[in-house]
C-alpha cells in the first residue's frame, strides 16, 4: 500500500517541500500526517478524504457535485442515516452504494445491509459533505406524512374543536401532534427558509416554505388534523387558543442545532379556519457586517459616511420583505459602542440585540411610535432606530431629533429612494426641514444569488440584450454572463442564498433645493443621477456581469 504522502505528491496536491515541512510538525504536534497537513493549510479536508479514499483503493464522492438517487435513499430509514453518518447514494446491478465519511465501520454497513436487504458497497465522502446530503435528502415529509395519519375519526374531530380544556392533550412531549409541529419547523430551518405558511383549505391544510424569497409547497396534510396543529402553534407562541374570530400575534422560541431560533408567529382568521404564518429569525442575521449585504465599493463608502456622522436621518426604503431591517441592523452593529446610547422603537422587536435598548410599541397600552419616541428622546440617547414612519407625528419627532444631534435611522415604504422625499413632504413635513434633516436615503431590493457549484458561463444575444433594457449597445462586445443550470445543492432551482440590490442618494444641495420647491420624484431622480447615484437597476446589471444573478432574477425583482 502506498503511503499517503506518495499518494498526494502523484496527485499534485501538495510539493516536496510541503511535505517535508508537515513530516517535521507532525513530529512536534503527533497528529497523523493527513491531519497535520489540513490543520497547517496545505490540504483541505476534501483533499485528504480524496487521498486516503485511494490509499484504501476506494472511490471518492462529492456529493456536492453527484446525482444521488432518490430510490436508493428510501431503501434505508433516515434515522439510521443520521445515527451512522451514511448516505445510500445509488442502485447498480443489484448493489447499493453506501456513501460514509468513515469506511472502517463496519457496524454502519452491517446495519445497512440488514435493514435494505441488499449487498453494500462503500464509497469516501468528507464528513461535511455527508450532513448536507443527509439534511437534504432525509427530510422529515415522510415521517410528517405517517404522523398526519395519527389524527383520523372521533379523535381529529375533537382536535378541531380544540379549547382550553384539551390544552394537555397537545403539550406531552410524543403526542403525534406535538412532533409534527417540531419537524415542520426543524425542516423549515434545515432547508433555509424565512417563513412557514400553514394554510386551511376546503379539504386539506398546505404546508409552504418562503425560501430565497420564493413560496413552495412542501406538503399538504388532512384537514383533520388542522385543529392540533393551529392550536398546538398557538400554545407554543402564547396566543390565546379560544380565541379565532381575530388576528393574533406571538413569539417563540426553538433550538436548532445549538443555536437558538426565533419565530415571529402571526394568526389571520380565512373562511377555512386560521392561516399561520412564522417568521424565522436567525439571530445570526442580526450580527452581519455591513460588507456582507452586497453592497458595491462606492455605495458602501457613501453609506459609511452618513452612519459615521453624529446626528442626522437615514432612511431605508423598500418593499415589505426586503431587507430593511437586516441593513438597519447591521448598522446599528457598525456604530453601537460602549460610549454610545443606542435605543430602537420597533413593531415588532424581531431580533433581540445585546448592548443595545429596544422597546416593544404597545398600542393598547397607549404606546405607540411617537408616544415611545417622545420619551426615548428624554432618555439621552444618541443613536435613535425607529422601525418604520407611519404617520406624520412620528415623521415630525423623528425629523426634529435627526434635528437636534441624533443619528436616527428607519424605514420607509417607497419605490425607490428619491420618492421618500415626496413621500415625508406628502405626509406634512415642512419641506426645509427634510432636506435638513435627511442625509441619506436607501432603497433595497433582494434577489436569488446564482448557485455558485452549478452556475455557467453564456454569451447571451443581442435579442436578449436589448428585450432586457440591458446596459449595451449594438456594436459593442458581447459581456459573458451567468444563468441557472440546476443541481443537488440548490435544490435543481439554480439559486442559493440571496444578495441585495441598493440604490444610495446623499441628499446634497442640490436635492434639498427640490424639497423645497416641491420639485417631483422625476426631478429629484434625474439630479441624484447627475450627482452619481447607481438605480437599482444599474446596480442588479453590475451584479449580472459580476456573475452574481441573472438577468431573469433582476427583471423579476426590479421594475
Amino acid at each position: 500500500m502506498k503511503q499517503l504522502g506518495e499518494i498526494l505528491l502523484d496527485q499534485r496536491v501538495i510539493t516536496e517541500g510541503q511535505l517535508m515541512a508537515a513530516l517535521d510538525e507532525q513530529q512536534i504536534g503527533g497528529h497523523s500526517l493527513g491531519r497535520t497537513l489540513v490543520e497547517i493549510g496545505v490540504l483541505s479536508e476534501g483533499q485528504l478524504v480524496r487521498a486516503l479514499a485511494s490509499q484504501v483503493g476506494m472511490d471518492f464522492i462529492d456529493l456536492d457535485e453527484y446525482a444521488v438517487d432518490r430510490l436508493a435513499v428510501a431503501r434505508v430509514p433516515a434515522s439510521l442515516c443520521k445515527r451512522h453518518v451514511v448516505l445510500p447514494i445509488a442502485l447498480e446491478s443489484g448493489i447499493l452504494v453506501l456513501a460514509t465519511a468513515n469506511p472502517g465501520n463496519v457496524v454502519a454497513v452491517d446495519d445497512v445491509r440488514t435493514m435494505s436487504g441488499m449487498p453494500v458497497r462503500t464509497v469516501v465522502a468528507t464528513h461535511e459533505n455527508l450532513m448536507r446530503a443527509i439534511d437534504r435528502f432525509c427530510r422529515a415529509d415522510d415521517e410528517m406524512e405517517g404522523l398526519s395519519s395519527a389524527f383520523e375519526g372521533e379523535a381529529a374531530a375533537a382536535a378541531a374543536e380544540a379549547d382550553l380544556s384539551q390544552v394537555g392533550s397537545f403539550i406531552e412531549d410524543d403526542a403525534p401532534i406535538v412532533r409534527f409541529v417540531n419537524l415542520l419547523v426543524t425542516q423549515a430551518i434545515t432547508d433555509r427558509a424565512s417563513d412557514i405558511h400553514i394554510e386551511p383549505a376546503e379539504k386539506d391544510m398546505r404546508i409552504r416554505y418562503r425560501i430565497d424569497g420564493v413560496l413552495h409547497e412542501t406538503q399538504r396534510a388532512p384537514k383533520q388534523i388542522q385543529g392540533g396543529v393551529i392550536s398546538r402553534v398557538k400554545i407554543m407562541s402564547d396566543i390565546d387558543i379560544a380565541e379565532r374570530r381575530k388576528p393574533q400575534d406571538g413569539r417563540m422560541s426553538v433550538m436548532h442545532e445549538g443555536r437558538k431560533i426565533d419565530l415571529r408567529v402571526a394568526t389571520l382568521p380565512t373562511v377555512w379556519g386560521e392561516k399561520i404564518v412564522m417568521r424565522i429569525l436567525d439571530n445570526t442575521t442580526a450580527s452581519l457586517d455591513l460588507r456582507d449585504l452586497s453592497f458595491l465599493d462606492e455605495n458602501y463608502e457613501k453609506f459609511r459616511e452618513s452612519y459615521s456622522k453624529p446626528y442626522g436621518m437615514i432612511l431605508v426604503t423598500g418593499p415589505t420583505g426586503s431587507g430593511k431591517s437586516t441593513t438597519l441592523y447591521a448598522t446599528l452593529n457598525a456604530v453601537s459602542r460602549p460610549e454610545v446610547n443606542v435605543i430602537t422603537v420597533e413593531d415588532p422587536v424581531e431580533y433581540r440585540l445585546a448592548g443595545i435598548n429596544q422597546v416593544q410599541v404597545n398600542p393598547k397600552a397607549g404606546l405607540t411610535f411617537a408616544g415611545a419616541l417622545r420619551s426615548i428622546l428624554r432618555s439621552d440617547p444618541d443613536v435613535v432606530l425607529v422601525g418604520e414612519i407611519r404617520d406624520h407625528e412620528t415623521a415630525q419627532i423623528a425629523i426634529e431629533a435627526a434635528l437636534t444631534g441624533h443619528l436616527v435611522l428607519s424605514t420607509l415604504h417607497t419605490n425607490d429612494a428619491p420618492s421618500a422625499i415626496t413621500r415625508l413632504i406628502e405626509m406634512g413635513i415642512e419641506p426645509f426641514l427634510v432636506g435638513s434633516a435627511l442625509d441619506v436615503v436607501v432603497a433595497q431590493r433582494l434577489a436569488r444569488k446564482l448557485c455558485s457549484k452549478c452556475k455557467e458561463p453564456y454569451e447571451p444575444t443581442e435579442v436578449e440584450l436589448i428585450a432586457a433594457r440591458f446596459p449595451w449597445s449594438p456594436g459593442e462586445e458581447i459581456p459573458k454572463l451567468y444563468r441557472t443550470v440546476g443541481c443537488s445543492s440548490c435544490s435543481k432551482t439554480g439559486y442559493h442564498g440571496r444578495l441585495a440590490l441598493h440604490e444610495v442618494m446623499r441628499v446634497t444641495e442640490a436635492i434639498e433645493r427640490h424639497a423645497v420647491s416641491h420639485s417631483s420624484s422625476a426631478d429629484i431622480t434625474r439630479t441624484a443621477r447627475e450627482e452619481g447615484m447607481v438605480p437599482l437597476r444599474e446596480d442588479g446589471w453590475r451584479k449580472v456581469l459580476m456573475g452574481q444573478t441573472s438577468i431573469e432574477e433582476i427583471l423579476r425583482v426590479v421594475n
